[in-house]
C-alpha cells in the first residue's frame, strides 16, 4: 500500500471528521431512518430514502477516511529546513502583478487552496519541490504561464 504524506494538522483534521461522522452523524441519521420507518409504506416515503441515501454517504466517507488515516505517513514540517518540500509554507510573489500569496504544501487529502493549502501533486507544488529564497519560477497553469519568485521559506 502506497503512504500518504500529510501534515500533522491534516492528520489531525480528519481524524476529528471521522470521530464526528462516527460518534455524531452515524447515530443521528440512523435515528432519522427509524423515525421515517414508524411513518409506514417505505416505497414512497421520501424521508426514508432521503435518510438512507445520507447513511450511504456517511458511511463511505467513514470507509474513505479510515482508508486515508491508515495509510497516512505524518510529516512533522517543523522538523524540517532547508530548500522548498512537503510541509513548507513558502511566500511567493508573481513576477507580474507583484502580489504576495503564501501555501503550504500538503497532502492530497488536505489540500484546500482557498485556505492556503497547496496539493503537493499541484503544478505549482511541483514547480516549487528543490527551490530556494529568490529563486524565480516559472508555472504552467490553466491561465497561462505564470513566474514567482520565492520571497521566504517556512517550517512550522
Amino acid at each position: 500500500m502506497e503512504k500518504i504524506p500529510m501534515t500533522r494538522a491534516g492528520h489531525a483534521a480528519l481524524d476529528e471528521e471521522l470521530k464526528a461522522l462516527k460518534s455524531v452523524e452515524r447515530p443521528a441519521v440512523i435515528r432519522a431512518i427509524a423515525e421515517a420507518r414508524e411513518h409506514g409504506d417505505l416505497s414512497e416515503n421520501a424521508e426514508y430514502h432521503a435518510a438512507r441515501e445520507k447513511q450511504s454517504f456517511i458511511e463511505g466517507r467513514i470507509k474513505e477516511l479510515e482508508g486515508l488515516l491508515s495509510r497516512a505517513d505524518v510529516i512533522d514540517p517543523a522538523r524540517l529546513s532547508g530548500p522548498i518540500k512537503f510541509g513548507a509554507t513558502v511566500t511567493l510573489v508573481d513576477e507580474d502583478t507583484d502580489e504576495e500569496r503564501t501555501y503550504q504544501i500538503v497532502g492530497e487529502a488536505e489540500a484546500d487552496i482557498e485556505n492556503g493549502l497547496l496539493n503537493i501533486k499541484s503544478p505549482l507544488a511541483r514547480a516549487l519541490i528543490g527551490k530556494e529564497e529568490g529563486d524565480s519560477v516559472e508555472v504552467r497553469t490553466p491561465g497561462g504561464e505564470r513566474s514567482y519568485e520565492v520571497l521566504q521559506i517556512r517550517y512550522v
